[in-house]
């Protein structure tokens, strides 16, 4: 098969979801990286991939999928069908509702409070954080009870929530508290072909 081509930003966690579950399919795939902060994304040719100009958006030979988690459904249903997104219906939906945790709480917590420092905006970064400590007790009270988001197996929600979880104290975020998080974080990354998220310094401490 031709590689997929995956249009992204490199420290965006919504775009390393989407490369893990290529590299845990072991999909040929190429990276196209997109110069946000000059503009790209909002000039014609991306806008045809995608008219909300946001990465990432994947060509997969004719077919062009935008947003992560529509894209982590699609490769799921493609080319592993039932390993990643359970059908059973109840199943399905424990899933789903991780998917929706990884768009609202995840992104609006930990992810926004790591742009807010990675990017130097000028936001109050605290309400974020707050949302994050409030996402992780959750998380913590699940994970202590069984090994992954979803259930006993890996599945699109672990995925989905992985790398801005990882990297949560880069916005101020603290881990330290939730031991059953740390220890799911571990269970992910030693998944076979477990794709790490890249690290920065911003927000950690000295």
């Amino acid at each position: 098969m031709n590689p997929i081509k995956l249009h992204r930003l490199a420290l965006s966690g919504h775009c390393h979801r989407v490369e893990l579950l290529l590299s845990l399919l072991g999909l040929p795939y190429e990276v196209v990286d997109v110069d946000l902060a000059a503009g790209e994304h909002k000039r014609p040719p991306f806008l045809a991939l995608n008219a909300f100009g946001q990465v990432p958006v994947i060509e997969d030979g004719d077919v062009v999928v935008a947003d992560s988690n529509a894209i982590l459904v699609y490769l799921e249903s493609r080319y592993a069908p039932g390993r990643w997104m359970p059908r059973d219906p109840l199943a399905a939906a424990q899933v789903q509702r991780w998917l929706s945790v990884a768009a609202g709480p995840l992104a609006f917590g930990p992810a926004l409070a790591r742009v807010i420092k990675l990017f130097g905006r000028s936001d109050d970064p605290a309400p974020a954080v707050a949302r994050g400590q409030q996402l992780l007790a959750v998380m913590e009270g699940e994970l202590a009870a069984r090994p992954w988001l979803a259930g006993d197996a890996p599945t699109l929600a672990d995925i989905a929530n992985y790398a801005y979880v990882a990297r949560a104290p880069e916005g101020g975020v603290s881990l330290q508290d939730f031991p059953a998080v740390r220890s799911w974080l571990e269970r992910v990354e030693a998944l076979p072909g477990f794709l790490p998220f890249p690290r920065s310094a911003v927000g950690l401490p000295s």
